[in-house]
Protein backbone atom coordinates (compact mmCIF):
# COMPACT_ATOMS: atom_id res chain seq x y z
CA UNK A 1 0.00 0.00 0.00
CA UNK A 2 1.23 3.28 -0.50
CA UNK A 3 0.39 7.08 -0.14
CA UNK A 4 1.52 10.07 -1.20
CA UNK A 5 0.88 13.17 1.02
CA UNK A 6 0.86 17.06 -0.56
CA UNK A 7 -0.78 19.12 1.09
CA UNK A 8 1.10 21.86 1.84
CA UNK A 9 3.66 21.43 -0.54
CA UNK A 10 1.77 20.97 -3.51
CA UNK A 11 2.74 23.26 -5.79
CA UNK A 12 6.77 24.68 -5.06
CA UNK A 13 6.77 26.10 -8.76
CA UNK A 14 4.25 28.50 -7.79
CA UNK A 15 5.21 28.45 -4.19
CA UNK A 16 8.35 30.27 -5.43
CA UNK A 17 7.33 33.21 -7.29
CA UNK A 18 5.10 34.29 -3.66
CA UNK A 19 5.65 35.28 -0.54
CA UNK A 20 7.43 32.80 1.81
CA UNK A 21 5.96 33.25 5.54
CA UNK A 22 8.24 30.95 8.22
CA UNK A 23 6.32 28.00 9.40
CA UNK A 24 8.11 28.41 12.74
CA UNK A 25 8.46 31.49 15.27
CA UNK A 26 12.34 32.09 15.94
CA UNK A 27 13.76 32.70 13.07
CA UNK A 28 13.71 35.48 10.55
CA UNK A 29 11.28 35.84 7.41
CA UNK A 30 11.99 36.61 3.76
CA UNK A 31 9.49 36.84 0.74
CA UNK A 32 10.80 34.97 -2.18
CA UNK A 33 9.94 38.11 -4.64
CA UNK A 34 12.66 40.07 -2.01
CA UNK A 35 15.26 37.34 -2.31
CA UNK A 36 14.92 37.02 -6.39
CA UNK A 37 16.27 40.75 -5.65
CA UNK A 38 19.03 39.51 -3.37
CA UNK A 39 20.18 41.29 0.37
CA UNK A 40 22.45 42.63 1.80
CA UNK A 41 21.83 40.74 5.38
CA UNK A 42 21.24 37.68 4.46
CA UNK A 43 23.54 35.08 5.76
CA UNK A 44 24.43 32.81 2.96
CA UNK A 45 27.62 31.42 3.71
CA UNK A 46 28.18 29.11 6.76
CA UNK A 47 31.85 28.08 8.10
CA UNK A 48 32.50 24.23 8.46
CA UNK A 49 36.24 22.60 8.96
CA UNK A 50 35.46 20.58 5.19
CA UNK A 51 34.18 22.64 3.30
CA UNK A 52 35.59 26.14 4.54
CA UNK A 53 33.50 29.20 3.99
CA UNK A 54 30.88 28.67 0.82
CA UNK A 55 28.18 30.52 -0.52
CA UNK A 56 24.51 29.34 0.46
CA UNK A 57 22.04 28.41 -2.45
CA UNK A 58 18.50 27.93 -2.41
CA UNK A 59 15.91 27.58 -5.13
CA UNK A 60 15.44 31.30 -5.35
CA UNK A 61 18.92 31.50 -5.94
CA UNK A 62 18.63 28.78 -8.71
CA UNK A 63 15.78 30.98 -10.48
CA UNK A 64 17.67 33.87 -10.54
CA UNK A 65 20.63 32.17 -12.17
CA UNK A 66 18.31 30.76 -14.88
CA UNK A 67 16.35 34.07 -15.93
CA UNK A 68 19.51 35.66 -15.55
CA UNK A 69 17.60 38.19 -12.95
CA UNK A 70 20.48 40.54 -11.14
CA UNK A 71 20.48 41.06 -7.65
CA UNK A 72 19.78 44.20 -5.64
CA UNK A 73 20.86 44.87 -2.14
CA UNK A 74 17.84 45.91 0.17
CA UNK A 75 17.36 45.28 3.58
CA UNK A 76 14.47 42.74 4.80
CA UNK A 77 13.44 41.23 8.68
CA UNK A 78 10.23 40.49 9.40
CA UNK A 79 8.66 43.62 11.20
CA UNK A 80 5.15 44.01 12.94
CA UNK A 81 4.35 44.59 9.50
CA UNK A 82 2.64 41.17 8.76
CA UNK A 83 3.65 39.85 5.54
CA UNK A 84 1.13 37.95 3.26
CA UNK A 85 1.44 35.38 0.88
CA UNK A 86 -1.43 33.18 -0.84
CA UNK A 87 -0.59 30.11 -3.38
CA UNK A 88 -3.24 28.33 -5.44
CA UNK A 89 -1.74 24.82 -6.65
CA UNK A 90 -2.66 21.70 -7.56
CA UNK A 91 -1.91 18.22 -5.26
CA UNK A 92 -2.85 14.37 -5.95
CA UNK A 93 -2.53 11.58 -3.12
CA UNK A 94 -3.64 8.19 -3.51
CA UNK A 95 -6.59 8.49 -1.24
CA UNK A 96 -8.19 11.79 -2.57
CA UNK A 97 -7.07 11.93 -5.94
CA UNK A 98 -6.31 15.23 -7.35
CA UNK A 99 -7.44 18.06 -5.39
CA UNK A 100 -6.96 21.93 -5.32
CA UNK A 101 -5.62 23.80 -3.15
CA UNK A 102 -5.37 27.58 -1.97
CA UNK A 103 -2.90 28.37 1.09
CA UNK A 104 -1.87 31.53 2.54
CA UNK A 105 -0.15 32.51 5.50
CA UNK A 106 1.00 35.84 7.30
CA UNK A 107 4.16 36.43 9.03
CA UNK A 108 5.05 39.45 12.07
CA UNK A 109 6.52 40.44 14.82
CA UNK A 110 4.81 41.81 17.83
CA UNK A 111 8.07 43.58 18.82
CA UNK A 112 11.65 44.24 17.93
CA UNK A 113 12.69 41.45 20.49
CA UNK A 114 9.90 39.20 20.23
CA UNK A 115 9.82 35.65 17.89
CA UNK A 116 8.14 35.79 14.98
CA UNK A 117 4.16 34.98 14.56
CA UNK A 118 2.64 33.20 11.97
CA UNK A 119 -0.77 32.58 10.80
CA UNK A 120 -1.48 29.30 8.35
CA UNK A 121 -4.36 28.67 6.68
CA UNK A 122 -5.31 26.45 3.99
CA UNK A 123 -8.32 25.07 1.63
CA UNK A 124 -8.52 21.50 -0.33
CA UNK A 125 -11.26 20.46 -2.56
CA UNK A 126 -10.48 16.71 -4.15
CA UNK A 127 -12.15 15.14 -7.14
CA UNK A 128 -13.38 12.68 -4.30
CA UNK A 129 -15.49 15.32 -3.04
CA UNK A 130 -12.92 15.69 0.45
CA UNK A 131 -12.83 19.11 2.22
CA UNK A 132 -9.76 20.13 3.77
CA UNK A 133 -9.62 23.61 6.02
CA UNK A 134 -7.10 23.86 8.35
CA UNK A 135 -6.19 26.59 10.14
CA UNK A 136 -3.08 27.45 12.72
CA UNK A 137 -1.89 30.65 14.75
CA UNK A 138 1.26 30.60 16.76
CA UNK A 139 1.46 34.57 18.63
CA UNK A 140 4.30 35.65 20.47
CA UNK A 141 3.71 38.82 22.67
CA UNK A 142 6.23 41.30 22.12
CA UNK A 143 8.48 40.40 25.43
CA UNK A 144 8.04 36.53 24.64
CA UNK A 145 6.34 36.61 28.03
CA UNK A 146 3.08 34.39 26.49
CA UNK A 147 2.54 32.02 23.46
CA UNK A 148 -1.07 31.14 22.57
CA UNK A 149 -1.24 28.33 19.84
CA UNK A 150 -4.44 27.58 18.17
CA UNK A 151 -5.16 24.79 16.11
CA UNK A 152 -8.59 24.60 13.96
CA UNK A 153 -9.77 22.10 11.38
CA UNK A 154 -12.72 21.40 9.36
CA UNK A 155 -12.67 17.90 7.41
CA UNK A 156 -14.86 16.27 5.44
CA UNK A 157 -12.67 13.05 4.93
CA UNK A 158 -13.10 9.58 4.32
CA UNK A 159 -10.33 7.60 5.68
CA UNK A 160 -9.98 3.54 6.35
CA UNK A 161 -9.29 1.70 9.42
CA UNK A 162 -7.94 -1.59 9.71
CA UNK A 163 -8.98 -2.08 13.50
CA UNK A 164 -6.69 -2.06 16.56
CA UNK A 165 -3.36 -2.39 18.26
CA UNK A 166 -0.19 -2.74 15.94
CA UNK A 167 -0.76 -6.38 15.44
CA UNK A 168 -3.59 -5.37 12.91
CA UNK A 169 -3.91 -7.27 9.67
CA UNK A 170 -3.13 -4.45 6.48
CA UNK A 171 -5.70 -6.39 4.53
CA UNK A 172 -8.50 -5.89 7.04
CA UNK A 173 -9.11 -2.66 5.84
CA UNK A 174 -12.54 -0.95 6.65
CA UNK A 175 -13.52 1.78 4.54
CA UNK A 176 -15.04 4.55 6.98
CA UNK A 177 -16.40 7.82 5.82
CA UNK A 178 -16.87 11.03 8.80
CA UNK A 179 -17.05 14.46 9.16
CA UNK A 180 -14.53 16.54 11.62
CA UNK A 181 -14.23 19.10 13.44
CA UNK A 182 -11.35 20.64 16.07
CA UNK A 183 -10.52 23.83 17.93
CA UNK A 184 -7.93 24.10 20.46
CA UNK A 185 -6.54 26.76 21.97
CA UNK A 186 -3.26 26.80 24.40
CA UNK A 187 -1.87 29.61 26.30
CA UNK A 188 1.66 29.55 27.74
CA UNK A 189 3.04 32.17 30.06
CA UNK A 190 7.13 32.49 30.54
CA UNK A 191 8.14 30.53 33.88
CA UNK A 192 12.47 30.67 33.80
CA UNK A 193 14.99 30.49 30.84
CA UNK A 194 13.24 28.21 28.50
CA UNK A 195 10.73 26.94 30.17
CA UNK A 196 6.66 27.76 29.57
CA UNK A 197 3.64 26.33 31.29
CA UNK A 198 -0.05 26.83 30.02
CA UNK A 199 -3.83 25.78 29.93
CA UNK A 200 -5.78 25.10 27.15
CA UNK A 201 -9.30 23.98 25.85
CA UNK A 202 -9.37 20.97 23.32
CA UNK A 203 -12.55 20.15 21.31
CA UNK A 204 -12.78 17.63 18.94
CA UNK A 205 -16.38 16.37 16.87
CA UNK A 206 -16.72 13.68 14.65
CA UNK A 207 -19.66 13.03 12.96
CA UNK A 208 -21.96 11.65 9.87
CA UNK A 209 -19.83 8.19 10.71
CA UNK A 210 -20.20 4.81 8.55
CA UNK A 211 -18.47 2.51 7.30
CA UNK A 212 -18.35 -0.79 4.81
CA UNK A 213 -16.68 -3.58 6.84
CA UNK A 214 -13.27 -5.23 6.69
CA UNK A 215 -12.58 -5.76 3.03
CA UNK A 216 -11.41 -9.53 3.91
CA UNK A 217 -14.78 -10.11 6.17
CA UNK A 218 -13.00 -10.07 9.18
CA UNK A 219 -14.94 -9.36 12.12
CA UNK A 220 -15.05 -5.50 12.51
CA UNK A 221 -12.70 -4.17 16.20
CA UNK A 222 -15.33 -0.91 15.38
CA UNK A 223 -18.23 -2.64 15.77
CA UNK A 224 -16.69 -4.73 18.37
CA UNK A 225 -15.39 -1.41 20.00
CA UNK A 226 -18.81 0.31 20.16
CA UNK A 227 -19.99 1.88 17.11
CA UNK A 228 -21.52 6.00 16.98
CA UNK A 229 -22.96 7.99 14.47
CA UNK A 230 -20.89 10.91 16.25
CA UNK A 231 -18.48 11.46 18.85
CA UNK A 232 -17.80 14.59 20.48
CA UNK A 233 -14.73 15.20 22.88
CA UNK A 234 -14.46 18.30 24.82
CA UNK A 235 -11.86 18.71 27.67
CA UNK A 236 -9.30 21.18 29.45
CA UNK A 237 -5.24 20.78 29.22
CA UNK A 238 -2.41 21.34 31.09
CA UNK A 239 0.77 22.09 29.22
CA UNK A 240 4.27 22.35 30.43
CA UNK A 241 7.04 23.67 27.34
CA UNK A 242 10.80 23.31 26.99
CA UNK A 243 12.11 24.61 23.63
CA UNK A 244 16.22 25.02 23.38
CA UNK A 245 16.22 24.35 19.35
CA UNK A 246 18.26 26.80 17.36
CA UNK A 247 15.89 26.65 14.72
CA UNK A 248 12.58 25.64 15.13
CA UNK A 249 12.14 24.62 11.19
CA UNK A 250 15.35 22.77 10.98
CA UNK A 251 17.41 22.32 14.20
CA UNK A 252 20.98 21.46 14.40
CA UNK A 253 21.35 21.34 17.83
CA UNK A 254 19.14 21.44 21.28
CA UNK A 255 16.06 20.44 23.07
CA UNK A 256 12.15 19.94 22.37
CA UNK A 257 10.30 19.03 25.27
CA UNK A 258 6.37 18.91 25.39
CA UNK A 259 4.01 17.03 27.42
CA UNK A 260 -0.18 17.59 27.67
CA UNK A 261 -2.68 15.87 29.99
CA UNK A 262 -6.06 16.66 28.56
CA UNK A 263 -9.44 15.88 30.82
CA UNK A 264 -12.13 15.96 28.65
CA UNK A 265 -15.27 16.15 30.68
CA UNK A 266 -19.54 15.37 30.02
CA UNK A 267 -19.66 19.13 31.93
CA UNK A 268 -17.93 20.24 28.56
CA UNK A 269 -20.04 18.21 26.05
CA UNK A 270 -17.93 15.11 26.00
CA UNK A 271 -19.66 12.02 24.79
CA UNK A 272 -17.86 10.19 27.60
CA UNK A 273 -15.54 11.48 30.27
CA UNK A 274 -11.99 10.38 29.56
CA UNK A 275 -8.41 11.48 30.08
CA UNK A 276 -5.37 11.19 27.92
CA UNK A 277 -1.51 12.79 28.52
CA UNK A 278 0.89 13.17 25.09
CA UNK A 279 4.74 13.63 25.84
CA UNK A 280 6.91 14.78 23.05
CA UNK A 281 10.54 14.73 23.35
CA UNK A 282 13.00 15.60 20.71
CA UNK A 283 16.95 16.07 20.80
CA UNK A 284 19.07 17.26 17.71
CA UNK A 285 23.01 16.79 17.88
CA UNK A 286 25.57 18.05 15.38
CA UNK A 287 27.35 14.73 14.30
CA UNK A 288 30.73 14.50 13.61
CA UNK A 289 30.79 17.95 15.75
CA UNK A 290 32.76 19.26 13.11
CA UNK A 291 30.50 18.94 10.71
CA UNK A 292 26.96 20.22 9.71
CA UNK A 293 25.45 17.22 9.79
CA UNK A 294 22.43 16.60 12.23
CA UNK A 295 21.21 13.50 14.69
CA UNK A 296 17.88 14.12 14.96
CA UNK A 297 16.26 12.00 17.37
CA UNK A 298 12.57 11.84 18.59
CA UNK A 299 10.00 9.96 21.04
CA UNK A 300 6.73 10.67 20.83
CA UNK A 301 4.21 8.86 23.51
CA UNK A 302 0.49 9.45 23.21
CA UNK A 303 -2.09 7.26 25.68
CA UNK A 304 -5.58 7.38 26.94
CA UNK A 305 -4.99 7.35 31.07
CA UNK A 306 -8.89 6.62 31.62
CA UNK A 307 -11.94 5.95 30.22
CA UNK A 308 -12.92 4.91 26.67
CA UNK A 309 -12.77 7.75 23.90
CA UNK A 310 -14.51 7.50 20.97
CA UNK A 311 -13.24 5.26 18.17
CA UNK A 312 -11.86 7.94 15.80
CA UNK A 313 -10.72 9.81 19.13
CA UNK A 314 -8.28 6.93 20.18
CA UNK A 315 -4.45 7.80 19.38
CA UNK A 316 -3.11 7.03 15.66
CA UNK A 317 -0.37 7.33 13.49
CA UNK A 318 -0.68 10.40 11.57
CA UNK A 319 -2.50 12.12 13.72
CA UNK A 320 -0.09 13.94 15.59
CA UNK A 321 -0.13 17.87 15.22
CA UNK A 322 1.79 17.76 12.35
CA UNK A 323 0.73 14.10 10.85
CA UNK A 324 4.31 13.55 11.04
CA UNK A 325 4.65 10.12 12.97
CA UNK A 326 4.43 6.74 11.51
CA UNK A 327 6.34 7.47 7.63
CA UNK A 328 6.28 3.89 5.78
CA UNK A 329 2.49 3.81 6.57
CA UNK A 330 -0.80 5.73 5.79
CA UNK A 331 -2.35 7.73 8.36
CA UNK A 332 -4.40 5.42 10.64
CA UNK A 333 -2.94 2.77 9.98
CA UNK A 334 -2.19 1.92 13.97
CA UNK A 335 -4.83 2.84 16.56
CA UNK A 336 -5.40 2.12 20.27
CA UNK A 337 -5.89 3.29 23.19
CA UNK A 338 -1.79 3.87 23.68
CA UNK A 339 0.84 4.33 21.03
CA UNK A 340 4.75 4.90 21.98
CA UNK A 341 6.54 5.79 18.98
CA UNK A 342 10.33 6.37 18.35
CA UNK A 343 12.99 7.70 15.31
CA UNK A 344 15.56 8.71 14.45
CA UNK A 345 16.86 10.79 11.64
CA UNK A 346 20.32 11.23 10.28
CA UNK A 347 20.65 14.59 8.31
CA UNK A 348 23.62 15.72 5.89
CA UNK A 349 24.72 17.63 2.80
CA UNK A 350 24.58 16.37 -1.07
CA UNK A 351 26.19 19.99 -1.88
CA UNK A 352 28.59 22.19 -0.07
CA UNK A 353 26.60 25.46 -1.16
CA UNK A 354 23.70 23.55 0.77
CA UNK A 355 21.05 23.43 -2.05
CA UNK A 356 20.96 19.75 -1.83
CA UNK A 357 20.49 17.31 1.25
CA UNK A 358 19.60 13.74 2.39
CA UNK A 359 18.16 12.33 5.18
CA UNK A 360 18.36 8.39 6.72
CA UNK A 361 15.41 7.42 8.97
CA UNK A 362 14.01 4.51 10.69
CA UNK A 363 10.75 4.78 13.14
CA UNK A 364 9.16 2.07 15.06
CA UNK A 365 5.77 2.38 16.95
CA UNK A 366 3.98 -0.05 19.44
CA UNK A 367 0.07 0.31 20.20
CA UNK A 368 -2.46 -1.26 22.22
CA UNK A 369 -5.83 -2.45 21.23
CA UNK A 370 -8.63 -1.30 23.60
CA UNK A 371 -8.14 0.21 27.15
CA UNK A 372 -6.82 -1.55 29.61
CA UNK A 373 -5.12 -3.75 26.69
CA UNK A 374 -1.13 -4.58 26.16
CA UNK A 375 0.58 -2.81 23.87
CA UNK A 376 1.04 -5.04 20.89
CA UNK A 377 3.59 -5.86 17.89
CA UNK A 378 6.88 -3.50 17.88
CA UNK A 379 6.31 -2.27 13.50
CA UNK A 380 9.18 -0.83 12.29
CA UNK A 381 9.38 1.69 8.73
CA UNK A 382 12.79 2.70 7.55
CA UNK A 383 13.68 5.03 4.15
CA UNK A 384 15.64 7.64 2.75
CA UNK A 385 14.86 11.14 1.49
CA UNK A 386 15.72 14.42 -0.01
CA UNK A 387 16.23 17.87 0.78
CA UNK A 388 15.92 21.21 -1.50
CA UNK A 389 16.40 24.16 -0.19
CA UNK A 390 13.84 26.45 -0.09
CA UNK A 391 15.02 29.15 1.87
CA UNK A 392 18.55 29.49 3.24
CA UNK A 393 17.64 32.64 5.78
CA UNK A 394 15.14 30.62 7.56
CA UNK A 395 16.98 27.16 6.45
CA UNK A 396 13.80 25.54 5.28
CA UNK A 397 13.72 22.66 3.13
CA UNK A 398 11.43 21.17 0.43
CA UNK A 399 11.50 17.62 1.67
CA UNK A 400 11.06 13.98 -0.19
CA UNK A 401 10.47 11.00 1.71
CA UNK A 402 9.93 7.24 0.71
CA UNK A 403 9.31 5.11 3.57
CA UNK A 404 9.01 0.96 3.61
CA UNK A 405 7.13 -0.33 6.31
CA UNK A 406 5.82 -4.23 7.07
CA UNK A 407 3.30 -6.18 4.73
CA UNK A 408 3.93 -4.29 2.13
CA UNK A 409 3.30 -0.68 3.11
CA UNK A 410 5.26 1.90 2.00
CA UNK A 411 4.75 5.65 0.40
CA UNK A 412 6.21 8.84 -0.93
CA UNK A 413 5.35 11.52 1.98
CA UNK A 414 6.67 15.77 0.80
CA UNK A 415 5.97 18.60 2.92
CA UNK A 416 7.74 22.29 3.36
CA UNK A 417 9.90 21.88 6.31
CA UNK A 418 11.91 18.92 8.38
CA UNK A 419 9.39 16.29 9.73
CA UNK A 420 10.26 16.70 13.40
Amino acid sequence: MSTIRIYRLLGCCLFLFTSLAVRAQDEKSISLPQLLKGKKNVTDTVVTADTGRVPQKDLPDVFRSLFKIKASPEPDSVTSKPQFSLVPAVGYTLVSGLAAVLSGNIAYRNGPQARISTVVLSASYTFKKQFILPFHTYIWTHDNEYYFVGDYRFYKYPQSTFGLGSSSDIHAEDPMDFSFGRFYQTAYKHMVNNWYAGVGYNFDAYWGISHQGPLNKATSDYDAYGVMERGLSSGLTLNVLNDSRDNSINPSKGWYFETSYRNNLTALGSTVPWQSIIVDLRKYINFPASTKNVLALWSYNWAVLHGKPPYLSLPSNSWDPNSATGRGYIQGRFRGAQLFYLESEYRFNLTRNGLLGGVMFANAQSVSAQPGTRLQRVQPAFGPGLRVKLNKVSRTNISVDYGFGRQGSRGLFIDVGEVF
